[in-house]
């Protein structure tokens, strides 16, 4: 079997050679298993997507909804090959270099992903909610000098340019599709051929940024050749993708899960994307009954409340799978979701070091409470600290190999992710007599709540900045609704007292200071918060009392 650990990497032709120069050594990489999935030297992901998508046939088939109207794959190509234009001759991109995306789900965000990634650049998608600080930190690791961005939320990217004179240019597009902004004026007169980038497939495409339990975000690397293997294994393994599949969802394009199930999936093989600005339960049963929707990708809190939507009505009829990833779906909610619509829920687990799902249910092989078997090209196992394969029923530590793999750039916690070619997911494991991998618990501090992966220490660190804090430590505890919330325990200074108004005052400040769907919505005021006599916060006594 092939090892890309003791491999050469392919040819870049990146002049820009930052990520590649960012890339870990070869020795600290996980094994990739990539029998399976043999590129040609030179490729371009965004090429494969669109323009060669119109050669097969579906220039006149429909790709994107949103906002209001349908772009056709000709019309994706043609809008995204100008913007590329448009991004080389007026922005001066060169080839490697990154460029920050700030947006929605929207067909303009889909169409500047694209661009960017057929001039040759690399990338990074980012969450509409970030603030200028969180912004700041993104820019200063990837050193970005260009960002496109929604006109609509230009504020907190502008604030971040000013204190980050790295990022040089911020260029507007208009999200609403009415094409008025900077960028839209620019790309308006182009031609829409595109001699795209003759980039290598090991040459990077995609940085996409997840945080760990400091709150200092991590930069995963992923190549061109990634974004085919993510479709070419689960999308076409587990969801069998037809050209005739109308893909809906929630999560943002900026996470990875988003980004794959609802552009690289549809686009692939050559099926419909619609994207919802706003993807609340209500929009997305409307939306799937409107568009006769397929496949639907979002987090187990919104299947249970699409469920209370649909209350024995026809509206979910066309769904053909449901995905769900970002945290564990509880058997009660599939066995529901079953009786309601007769089709299964798929739940998996993915990471963003991996890029997207690696095991998974299928829809002739799922069993409620379990996350399933890896993916064609995967393969999982269960192991104590120490690496040593532990037997079926023992809980232990996740480790998993494929074609994907983390590569952080310039990160010493590559160490703590990859250890003797295996990728640690930081999840509690088992593996049970049928050979199915069951979730356990998660074994670092992170708190999942809706999908979103919510830092407790970054949660701190934005209370502690106002006046009135004096001490506090963030724990996750269950919720019914959100899998957990975020609870903090806060220690007052002498001249502020607790009570509802502060306990408002101090969510207002941290939705002010960091993305607001990381604020504590539970607060309790303390005299003292628990400590060893080294001082450490003892977080597991404050999971004890918050619930």
């Amino acid at each position: 079997m092939r090892s890309e650990r003791t491999a050469v990497l392919g040819p870049s032709t990146h002049q820009d050679s930052f990520t590649r120069d960012g890339l870990p050594p070869l020795a600290e990489w996980p094994e990739l298993l990539l029998d399976d999935y043999q590129y040609p030297d030179y490729l371009n992901a965004a090429v494969e997507l669109t323009d060669r998508q119109v050669e097969r046939g579906f220039g006149d088939k429909i790709a994107l909804v949103g906002q209001g109207r349908s772009r056709t794959y000709k019309e994706l190509s043609d809008w995204s090959n100008r913007i590329a234009h448009a991004l080389v001759r007026d922005c001066g991109l060169r080839t490697g270099e990154r460029v920050l995306i700030r947006s929605a789900n929207t067909p303009a965000m889909v169409a500047c992903w694209l661009a960017v990634t057929k001039a040759g650049g690399v990338a990074v998608n980012t969450m509409p909610m970030l603030r200028a600080g969180e912004l700041g930190q993104i820019v200063d690791k990837a050193q970005i000098h260009l960002a496109l961005c929604d006109e609509r939320l230009m504020d907190e990217l502008t604030r971040c340019q000013a204190t980050h004179p790295v990022l040089k240019q911020v260029v507007a597009f208009d999200g609403t599709m009415s094409h008025n902004a900077a960028l839209d004026r620019m790309a308006l007169n182009k031609p829409v051929i595109f001699d795209a980038a003759m980039t290598g497939r090991d040459d990077v495409a995609l940085l996409a940024f997840t945080s760990g339990t400091t709150g200092e975000p991590k930069a995963t690397m992923h190549f061109h050749r990634d974004l085919l293997i993510i479709a070419d294994s689960y999308a076409r393994d587990v969801l069998d993708v037809r050209s005739d599949d109308v893909f809906v969802g929630s999560p943002p394009l900026a996470f990875t899960f988003g980004l794959g199930g609802l552009a690289i999936f549809p686009l692939r093989y050559g099926a419909t994307a619609v994207l919802l600005e706003h993807a609340s339960p209500r929009n997305m049963t409307e939306i799937i009954a409107r568009h006769r929707a397929t496949i639907c990708f979002t987090a187990p809190t919104a299947y249970r409340a699409m469920l209370g939507e649909n209350a024995g009505s026809k509206s979910l009829d066309s769904l053909r799978l449901a995905v769900s990833a970002g945290e564990t779906l509880p058997a009660p909610i599939m066995e529901e979701w079953l009786r309601q619509t007769g089709t299964p829920i798929l739940d998996g687990i993915g990471a963003t070091e991996m890029l997207h799902v690696f095991i998974s249910n299928r829809p002739d092989d799922f069993v409620p409470g379990t996350t399933g078997r890896p993916v064609r090209g995967y393969r999982a196992m269960i192991v104590d600290d120490d690496m040593q394969p532990l037997p079926r029923g023992e809980v232990g530590r996740l480790a998993v190999q494929g074609p994907t793999g983390c590569r952080y750039l310039r990160d010493a916690r590559q160490h703590v992710y990859v250890r003797d070619g295996w990728n640690l997911t930081g999840d509690a494991f088992l593996q049970d007599t049928d050979g199915r991998f069951r979730f356990v618990a998660r074994a670092d501090d992170m708190i999942v709540s809706s999908g979103y992966n919510i830092s407790g220490p970054e949660v701190e660190a934005a209370l502690l900045t106002h006046e009135a804090v004096l001490e506090c430590a963030v724990v996750g505890v269950p919720d019914e609704a959100r899998g957990n919330i975020v609870a903090a325990h806060v220690v007052l200074r002498d001249s502020f007292e607790g009570g509802e108004a502060m306990r408002k005052a101090l969510q207002d400040h941290a939705k002010q200071v960091i993305a607001p769907y990381k604020y504590p919505r539970a607060i309790h005021f303390v005299p003292s918060l628990p400590k060893t006599e080294s001082g450490k916060i003892q977080r597991f006594v404050l999971r004890k009392t918050s619930g």
